[in-house]
This record gives structure tokens, sequence and C-alpha cells, in this order.
């Protein structure tokens, strides 16, 4: 379940919540440029399930109170995926992962790659404000249960 946002900072609260598609887009189609956006990432986790990925998990101002994001961000759990079936772009890195967002209108990253120069996973990066450093939360999402 998708929590209600932290009234001060306009983020999830910290941690990890489990939703189901229904869930996240009942929660972010307020606006035509998100429904454009869910579009692409629905067919960035369609890609994801076929290739085995259990987890991926969404960050950045799309699972925010913006009104208007520009993009979504996050990252998937690689066990279990069968290399051979992903889509290559979703490896694809090169130019500010510009292939990911013609493809996708957003970008996924691996969950347990370094995020930064200290280390720190993806999937912990993404818990972190990219401005103030306070906790924040993210939404993961099972792309084998979709509907």
């Amino acid at each position: 379940m998708i929590p209600p946002f932290d009234r001060a900072s306009g983020n999830l609260p910290p941690g990890i919540h489990e939703a189901t598609w229904e869930e996240l887009v009942s929660r972010y189609d307020s606006r035509p440029h998100r429904l454009h956006l869910l579009a692409g990432l629905r067919d960035a986790l369609d890609a994801l399930s076929a290739a085995g990925c259990q987890w991926v998990y969404i960050d950045g101002s799309f699972v925010t109170a913006k009104e208007d994001p520009a993009d979504f961000d996050g990252c998937w759990e690689a066990a279990g995926v069968d290399a051979s079936l992903l889509d290559p772009v979703l490896l694809d890195f090169h130019n500010r992962r510009a292939g990911q967002k013609a493809k996708y209108g957003g970008e996924l990253f691996l969950a347990h790659a370094p995020a930064d120069r200290l280390g720190t996973r993806f999937v912990d990066f993404f818990q972190r404000d990219k401005v103030t450093g306070e906790p924040k939360g993210i939404v993961a999402i099972n792309p084998g249960e979709l509907p």
C-alpha cells in the first residue's frame, strides 16, 4: 500500500512500500503527463517481467506530490533475470540513458549497482532525498503480478 505523502517534503514516508499495479495507477494517474509516464513504465515492467524480474523500485519525482514529474526513475532486482530475455536498452546507460528515456520515458538501474562514488546501491540511494539527504520512501512493484 502506498502511504500518504509527507506534507512538508511531498515525499513518501521512509521505507519500501509494496504496491500493485492498480494501486500505482490509482495513486499517480492524476494528469495527462503522468498517464504517459505510467504507460512507459508499464512497458518497462512488462519487459522486465518477461525476463524474470521479481522486483522493481520506483523513485524520483514520479512518486512524490509533484504534479508534473519530468520522468520516472527506478531500479530492478537482477536475481532470477534471464539476461538473454532482457531488453538490451535496460542495460544501456550511455548518453545519460537516452535509449531508456526514449523507449520508456524514464530510467531504470540495477538495484545493487553502485549509484555514487561511495558505492551506495541504487535501492538505498533512492531512499534518500537528493537535496536534503533525509530518508524518504520508494514504491516496490512485482512486475510478474501485473494484470
